[in-house]
């Protein structure tokens, strides 16, 4: 059973702030005795989720009010059961500092083709539209894996 899960992209104001939501969302119940956090390989440390990212997830009945960037550390990474990653670069800047990580660490869209959630930050809405699809499609596809 996976404990302590993280979602990691650039800034952690968008992509990774949304998929740690909307996860904690669908685990309900199955939260408890979890932790589900996230973190930024260049955050935007203390920053809140970025206007567009919160009013889409707002919408859509995700409120990202209380999140405040966190850089990704050895420290923190290293205490993780399942990282998630919401593109390759973020896959590769992990294991590539932290070698140890090897295992733990996955692409969100693993369960659909290895696919990556591009990054709508200085986009226009339908990015960040198209982004949290994409992060609410691939965590319904984790969910089967880290209640089991």
């Amino acid at each position: 059973m996976f404990k302590h899960i993280l979602m990691v992209c650039t800034g952690n104001i968008c992509r990774s702030p949304t998929a740690e939501a909307i996860l904690r969302s669908r685990l309900g119940e199955n939260v408890k005795g979890r932790t589900v956090a996230s973190l930024g390989t260049m955050a935007m440390i203390g920053e809140p989720a970025h206007p567009l990212t919160f009013e889409v997830a707002l919408e859509r009945g995700i409120d990202l009010s209380g999140h405040h960037a966190r850089q990704a550390t050895k420290l923190l990474l290293s205490q993780a059961d399942l990282i998630l990653a919401l593109d390759r670069g973020h896959e590769s800047w992990m294991v590539s500092r932290y070698p140890e990580l090897k295992g733990r660490v996955h692409l969100l869209g693993r369960w659909d083709g290895n696919q990556e959630v591009a990054d709508p930050y200085g986009f226009p809405r339908e990015a960040s539209v198209k982004a949290f699809e994409q992060i609410e499609k691939y965590v319904e596809t984790w969910l089967p894996r880290i209640v089991a």
